[in-house]
């Protein structure tokens, strides 16, 4: 091992690969590509140093996702609530990303991220604002007043199983794991 991947304390590298659904490759490379983002004078202390979402955004995986600031809101563990993330928040990101995560994982990190205003269920104006990232900001793309109400509507009969007017955790669950194509899709959000 040379360069940045030496500084990773060898202990510190099984416990990443026991934490995470990464290989020792894969947390390699992860630490590369975190230190690349920080200044160089900060790159000595890469497992201690935390990334501005400034930067975070900057990686090609997140700079087109419509859903790039909720991804660095759900996966900082920043007390500031300035989404910056440190190495084991990186970490924990790219471990819901990778193909090994299993889909309760991905569906539980989907959850979270639709859910724009962290009450612990999805309600009509989180859906409003899922649909809204996912068919554009345009106005050439926005749909009507009344597809959006038919469209949440429509969500909420095929989704909310106790009816109160919500999609809880559990009930985004149980929707998911009668979609086979949830993971490949996921994959393109995420």
């Amino acid at each position: 091992m040379g360069g940045s991947a030496s500084m990773l304390p060898r202990g510190a590298l099984s416990e990443y690969q026991e934490l995470t659904f990464l290989s020792k490759q894969e947390i390699l490379l992860a630490y590369k590509r975190f230190s690349a983002l920080l200044p160089k004078e900060e790159r000595v202390n890469v497992c201690s140093a935390r990334v501005p979402k400034s930067q975070i955004l900057t990686l090609p995986e997140l700079r087109a996702n419509p859903f790039q600031h909720r991804i660095c809101h759900v996966f900082s563990t920043s007390e500031d609530g300035d989404d910056s993330m440190s190495f084991e928040d990186f970490l924990d990101m790219l471990s819901v990303f990778s193909d090994s995560a299993t889909s309760d994982i991905k569906s539980h990190y989907a959850f979270r991220i639709f859910d724009f205003d962290d009450d612990g269920t999805l309600d009509r104006k989180d859906l409003e604002k899922l649909v809204n990232c996912l068919t554009g900001q345009g106005e050439e793309s926005r749909l009507s007043n009344m597809e959006m109400e038919q469209l949440i509507q429509n969500i909420l009969e095929e989704s909310d199983i106790d009816k109160d007017g919500t999609i809880n955790l559990s009930e985004f669950q149980h929707v998911i794991s009668r979609s086979p194509d949830f993971a490949s899709s996921f994959k393109i959000i995420l």
